[in-house]
């Protein structure tokens, strides 16, 4: 039976507000997924072409319907139609890059090697691929309602692969949601994807059960440490273990040599304090840790470059609750300066001021599990180092992060920082600042955890491989094999055969 959409839904409630009724055609939870689980077998047996026909659908719809969802999405996360704009685009682009890392075929990571009666001991015709791994659970993130929500990167990722997707709203941005699932389902109805490839369900206990249910054979997650590792204890913790691919929490440390400050410090000051008021500090990769040489004025000029950001309305009410809480659990540390803005302030009814503090890497060493606690907001903490055995000292502390970052001066032995912040971090920047995640081929968005909680990236192209898994096929007969293991290589795609990588 057609629908506008398939949802399930139970009831949610934020601190403030109690989630709106839906009104279009549910089904149950086993229902959705049986149709899923239906639906990933025809989209696995598609060929490559057509998927990324599904996508570029969606991407074309999502486009069309742009100025109607940024409407919607600023009435409920107050981020403004600039930002909000912008990242429709992101979000039509992951669609659109997807499409081109599928038919390129590279993705599938073909290798075929021949029998070789010769060899000792004799080997026999192996041939190995990549498959989707089915269906997929994914749970929306508060800070992106595009590019890491209904259609996001997640999403897009896996139905590029060949897997059906189940997403669970986030309860910040529900209208959103469900407007942006009638547009992907209709999209890609019309595509001639099959029914239930897709579909979109909310509230907390139907996501639980979701990460539960049988059909599901992995979950992508973006949002708090909580509530990421609770999800991520239920899927390891199942009569049968999925993957669980959670970005959960990240302190972005930026390192400033001695050189770089005394070359440049009113540029960096003003660099940092953009980077870390942006979109209200709500940013996965806002710089929440900046260490600087001691003795310096970097602290008054950060504070100053600060002065004229103003406060803004944050994604959530509980958002807004927490992010005061964070700022006095840091202010409640003795040797911890606020060197400016406030900590007693109301988030929630005038928005989030920026704060920038102040305090030494010895008191860091003193207070790791309070002072290195990530706080969501337009919040830095300035850490001052006396020497670089002090800086390694407490970088060893610091959790894995998505980003770190180095801002030297050319010609500085640099090496073993870098090595040392390679360990913690899935990117290195260097003289630059880590809000903004370019979606391409070379791109990294993931680290060691808390960050996330797989050594994949959730952005760019090989975020595809989440959701593949591997198969090798022996001494099988031409006619059993996919398109990309059979030896006249009708796709075109790149291939390694008999240890040689072939180019098309």
């Amino acid at each position: 039976m057609h629908r506008k959409f398939a949802t399930c839904r139970t009831e949610e409630r934020t601190t403030t507000e109690q989630v709106p009724d839906v009104t279009t055609a549910t089904l149950s939870l086993s229902e959705l997924t049986a149709a899923a689980t239906y639906a990933a077998k025809i989209s696995a047996a598609a060929s490559d072409a057509q998927r990324a026909g599904w996508l570029t659908a969606v991407a074309d719809a999502l486009d069309a319907n742009a100025a109607e969802l940024v409407e919607i999405a600023d009435s409920e996360t107050s981020l403004g139609t600039t930002r909000l704009t912008g990242e429709v685009a992101r979000t039509t682009g992951q669609l659109r890059l997807f499409a081109r890392v599928i038919t390129e075929g590279s993705y599938l990571e073909a290798v075929i090697d021949h029998a070789n009666p010769d060899a000792t001991p004799p080997t026999p015709d192996l041939r190995r691929i990549l498959r989707p791994i089915g269906p997929v659970a994914v749970f929306s993130a508060s800070n992106f309602p595009f590019a890491f929500s209904v259609a996001g990167g997640d999403t897009a990722s896996a139905l590029a692969v060949g897997c059906s997707v189940i997403v669970k709203a986030h309860s910040g941005h529900l209208r959103l949601s469900e407007r942006t699932a009638e547009i992907v389902a209709e999209a890609l109805r019309n595509a001639g994807a099959p029914e239930g490839i897709f579909a979109l369900v909310s509230g907390r206990e139907v996501g639980t059960a979701l990460a539960q249910d049988p059909a599901i054979k992995a979950v992508g997650f973006t949002g708090s440490i909580p509530g990421g590792r609770a999800l991520f204890d239920l899927a390891t913790s199942r009569p049968e273990p999925i993957p669980f691919y959670g970005e959960l929490g990240s302190l972005n440390p930026v390192v400033v040599t001695e050189a770089a400050l005394a070359e440049r410090s009113a540029t960096l000051a003003e660099g940092l304090a953009g980077s870390f008021t942006l979109g209200a500090g709500q940013f996965c990769t806002k710089p929440g840790l900046v260490f600087i040489p001691a003795g310096t004025d970097f602290a008054a000029q950060v504070a100053e470059a600060s002065k004229g950001k103003p406060a803004l309305g944050m994604l959530t009410s509980r958002i807004a609750e927490a992010y005061p809480d964070g700022l006095r659990s840091f202010a409640s540390v003795q040797g911890v300066e606020v060197v400016s803005g406030t900590v007693d302030q109301d988030a929630v009814a005038n928005g989030a001021a920026p704060v920038v503090f102040s305090t030494t890497a010895a008191k860091v060493l003193e207070n790791p599990g309070q002072l290195l606690e990530e706080c969501f907001g337009p919040t830095t903490m300035l850490i001052e180092y006396t020497d670089r055995a002090e800086l390694s000292a407490v970088l060893a502390k610091v959790p894995g992060s998505l980003t770190a970052t180095v801002h030297a001066q050319p010609g500085e032995d640099v090496s073993a920082l870098v090595e040392h912040l390679s360990e913690l971090a899935g990117r290195v920047l260097f003289d630059g600042w880590p809000t903004g995640v370019a979606v391409n081929w070379a791109q990294q968005h993931g680290g060691p955890y808390p960050a996330t909680t797989s050594l994949f990236t959730s952005v760019g192209a090989t975020a595809v491989r989440r959701f593949q898994r591997p198969v090798a096929y022996q001494d099988a007969p031409a006619s059993v094999l996919h398109p990309a293991l059979v030896d006249s290589n009708p796709l075109g795609i790149p291939r390694r055969v008999d240890g040689d990588l072939i180019l098309p």
